[in-house]
C-alpha cells in the first residue's frame, strides 16, 4: 500500500504535490519522494521518513516545473531499509521516464530474468517498481521506433505492459517532453482517480491531478472527474488535454476490500463507494453478529479502537441501543502499528499510541470495536489496557472477518505464520487476545453491504479473508517460497514484518492457494 499522485498544471506543482502527499500520508510512512519536470529536465528529491521530514525549504525550492509526481511509500516488495528503493524511479531511455507505483507485482522475479535475458536491461534494486518502469520503457521503445510518440502509441505500449505484468498496480509516470501517463491493473485492485481544476487567471487550459484517493483531489482544490477504470490508461499531454483508452483485453472491477476496511481515509470515495458509508454498513451487519452471540443488555458501553473503526462502532452502538463512548485517546504522532517495520516495534508502539480513559472502563462490560485483527498482538495489548483501566468484562468485535490468508497485492500480511486467524478457531483467538468474547464480521455480509453501494462493482479482491487470488497466478508453492524468503529477510532486518514480498514461481499457475 502506497499513496501516489501526479499533476499536470499551468503553474508550479511542487507545493501542490507536497500538500497532496500529506493528505495521502496514511497510505505510507516509510519514505516519500517528489519529482518535477522543467525544460525537459527532471528534479527529484526522495528519502526515508514522513513527508514533513523528507522535504525542507531548500528541497522544495529545487523542485521547479509545472508537472510532477509524488509518492508516500509503504514497502511490500524490496527492502524497507533501502533508501534507493524510495520512489519515484527513473530511467533515461527512451525519452526519460519517471514513475510511481502502488501495488505489488506477483511475477516480478520472472520478469527480472526476462529483462536481463531478453530486454538487456539491468536492475539495481529488489523493488518491483524498478521492474515495472523498465517494462514500460521497453514497450515504449518498441512501439515508437523512429516515430513521433503519440497518445495512440503510448496506449499501445501500455497494452504491452498489461500483457507482461501480473498482480496489482496503479501507476503514474512522466515521459519527458510528452506528458503524464496513468494506468490501472485490469482488476482495479488498487485505487486511482483523476480530477481537474481551472485557474481563473489562466483560462486557456486546465490542471489535471491523478491520485490514489479522492481526498487528495478534494483537499487540493480539484474536482473529481471519475475513477480510472480497470485496465484503462490516461495520457495528459503538455497542453493539459486528457486522452483515454481501454488497454486491457479483459477487465473486471474487483477493488481491494481492505481499502474500505482500513487502508483508505473515511472521507475518500473509491470506485463510487464512500469509504465512510462502507464502514457504517459494516457496523450494521456486525451488530447482527453480536446480537446472535450475546444479549445487548450484557454490554454497558461500545468503545472504538481509533481510528478506522469509529464509523462501524457508532453504527453498531445504534443498532444495539447501547451508549457509544470514546475510551482511548490516540497520540497522532506515532506511526500506525500495522505498517511499522518489525513485530517488536509494533508491540512497543501500542501503548505509546493509545491511552485509556479510566472513567469509561471502570466497573463496566465494554465492547471494543476494531476495524480488523491481523496479527493479534495489538488486540492483546488493548484488551489488557482495558482490564487495567478497570473494565469488568472486555468483549472484542472486529468489523472485518478473520484474516486467514496471506495478501500478495500490496498489504503487509504476507505469511500465514504471522496471521492470528490462520489455522486457529475463533475460541483460540479469543483466548490469545484475552477477551471475554470475540465476534467477527461475516465475509459474505461484508462484501454484500459494501458492494450494494455501487452495483457496478462485480466483486472484491478479498484474498486475505476468503483465500481467493483473483489474478489466477498464485500457487501454494509460491507461498512456501515467499515465507522462507521473508523469514531470511526478517532475520537480517531485525524481525519479521517487512521485506521482499516476491513470488518466485508465479508464472501463470492456476492452482489456488
Amino acid at each position: 500500500m502506497c499513496g501516489i499522485v501526479g499533476v499536470m498544471s499551468q503553474t508550479a506543482v511542487n507545493q501542490l504535490i507536497y500538500d497532496a502527499l500529506l493528505l495521502l500520508q496514511h497510505r505510507g510512512q516509510d519514505a516519500a519522494g517528489i519529482v518535477t519536470m522543467q525544460d525537459n529536465k527532471y528534479f527529484m528529491h526522495k528519502s526515508r521518513g514522513m513527508v514533513r521530514d523528507v522535504f525542507r525549504t531548500r528541497n522544495m525550492r529545487a523542485l521547479g516545473g509545472n508537472m510532477g509526481l509524488g509518492q508516500v511509500r509503504y514497502p511490500t516488495a524490496g527492502s524497507a531499509y533501502s533508501e534507493e528503493e524510495a520512489q519515484p524511479f527513473y530511467v533515461n531511455a527512451p525519452y526519460g521516464i519517471v514513475l510511481v507505483h502502488n501495488g505489488n507485482l506477483t511475477n516480478a522475479v520472472s520478469l527480472k530474468q526476462e529483462l536481463f535475458d531478453i530486454d538487456r536491461r539491468h536492475l539495481n534494486t529488489e523493488s518491483d517498481t524498478e521492474v515495472l518502469i523498465n517494462i514500460l520503457a521497453h514497450e515504449l521503445e518498441g512501439v515508437a521506433r523512429d516515430m513521433q510518440l503519440t497518445p495512440e502509441l503510448v496506449f499501445k505500449a501500455v497494452r504491452g505492459v498489461h500483457k507482461r505484468i501480473k498482480g496489482s498496480y496503479a501507476v503514474v509516470a512522466l515521459i519527458a517532453g510528452h506528458g503524464l501517463l496513468a494506468f490501472r491493473d485490469p482488476y482495479g485492485i488498487r485505487p486511482l482517480v483523476y480530477g481537474v481544476a481551472h485557474t481563473p487567471d489562466l483560462p486557456q487550459g486546465q490542471d489535471v491531478m491523478v491520485a490514489s484517493e479522492s481526498v487528495a483531489l478534494d483537499g487540493s482544490g480539484f474536482k473529481v472527474v471519475r475513477d480510472v477504470a480497470p485496465g484503462e490508461a490516461l495520457f495528459i499531454d503538455l497542453k493539459g488535454r486528457v486522452h483515454t483508452q481501454q488497454c486491457a483485453e479483459r477487465t473486471v472491477l474487483n477493488p481491494c476490500i481492505f481499502e474500505f476496511v482500513y487502508l483508505a481515509r473515511p472521507d475518500s470515495v473509491i470506485d463510487g463507494v464512500s469509504v465512510y458509508q462502507a464502514r457504517v454498513n459494516m457496523g450494521q451487519t456486525l451488530a447482527q453478529r453480536v446480537i446472535s452471540m450475546m444479549p445487548p443488555s450484557d454490554i454497558d458501553v461500545v468503545i472504538p479502537i481509533p481510528e478506522s473503526s469509529r464509523p462501524s462502532a457508532m453504527q453498531l452502538a445504534v443498532e444495539l441501543g447501547r451508549p457509544y463512548r470514546e475510551g482511548f485517546v490516540k497520540n497522532r504522532y506515532v506511526g500506525r502499528t500495522f505498517i511499522m517495520p518489525g513485530q517488536g516495534m509494533r508491540k512497543k508502539s501500542v501503548r505509546q499510541k493509545l491511552n485509556a480513559i479510566t472513567s469509561e472502563f471502570k466497573g463496566r462490560n465494554v465492547l471494543l470495536v476494531d476495524d480488523s485483527i491481523v496479527r493479534g498482538t495489538t488486540s492483546k495489548e488493548i484488551v489488557q489496557m482495558a482490564r487495567e483501566a478497570g473494565a469488568r468484562k472486555v468483549f472484542m468485535a472486529s468489523a472485518a472477518p478473520p484474516v486467514r490468508f496471506p495478501n500478495v497485492y500490496g498489504i503487509d500480511m504476507p505469511t500465514r505464520e504471522e496471521l492470528i486467524a490462520h489455522n486457529r478457531t475463533v475460541e483460540e483467538i479469543r483466548a490469545f487476545i484475552g477477551a471475554d468474547a470475540l465476534i467477527y464480521q461475516d465475509v459474505e455480509a461484508m462484501k454484500r453491504v459494501v458492494g450494494q453501494l455501487n452495483p457496478k462493482i462485480e466483486g472484491f479482491e478479498a484474498s486475505c479473508f476468503d483465500g481467493h487470488y483473483i489474478t489466477g497466478d498464485v500457487s501454494a508453492d509460491d507461498f512456501a517460497a515467499m515465507a522462507a524468503q521473508r523469514k531470511a529477510q526478517g532475520d537480517e532486518e531485525d524481525g519479521p514484518g517487512r521485506g521482499r514480498l516476491t513470488l518466485p514461481n508465479a508464472q501463470g499457475s492456476q492452482e489456488g492457494a
